[in-house]
């Protein structure tokens, strides 16, 4: 597997996870976090967590979805590559996934935004916003355990793109 390396390039790109909800869980937090420093030295890499819509009533899921896609689509730039998790999403294997983020970096986007739903999912105007959908696994999660799995691939990938060693 080849990569264009390219350290400038890496340096410059941001990155934000846009993620409904906070992280509670002790063990969760503590593991992103490390992730989070870990990524550190090869791109700029933020979380912002936003307060999920609260449904009362199951008829008003679409209603909730929409103003949650107006919160996030407050924090996508024009000129960003969004990429949305989403269950019909494209499942790749983890070099695969570097493969992805490769191409994106060296495509000359300096903003590369992930974004996590609340638990009915997201709304249609995310999804139709996305560059690319992403499906971490046949299987489901609990959101908060997708967003420690995506800062650790999205780790990885640095690493597999840098030609580092790191554990299987």
């Amino acid at each position: 597997m080849r990569f264009h390396r390219n350290l400038f390039i890496l340096k410059t790109m941001k990155i934000k996870v846009i993620a409904m909800g906070r992280v509670n869980e002790p063990y969760l937090k503590t593991g992103i976090d490390e992730f989070l420093k870990r990524i550190a030295p090869y791109a700029t890499i933020e979380v912002s967590e936003l307060k999920p819509v609260e449904i009362k009533d199951e008829n008003l899921i679409q209603r909730s979805l929409d103003l949650e896609a107006e919160k996030i689509m407050d924090l996508i730039k024009p000129s960003a590559f969004v990429i949305t998790l989403e269950i019909g999403g494209k499942t790749l294997s983890s070099e695969d996934f570097a493969l992805q983020m490769n191409e994106i970096i060296n495509s000359g986007v300096n903003e590369l935004i992930f974004v996590i739903g609340s638990s009915h999912g997201l709304s249609q105007r995310v999804s139709e916003r996305a560059d690319y959908k992403l499906s971490l696994s046949k299987m489901t999660f609990l959101h908060n355990f997708a967003r420690l799995i995506l800062v650790e691939q999205i780790y990885r990938a640095f690493k597999i793109i840098k030609g580092e060693v790191y554990h299987k």
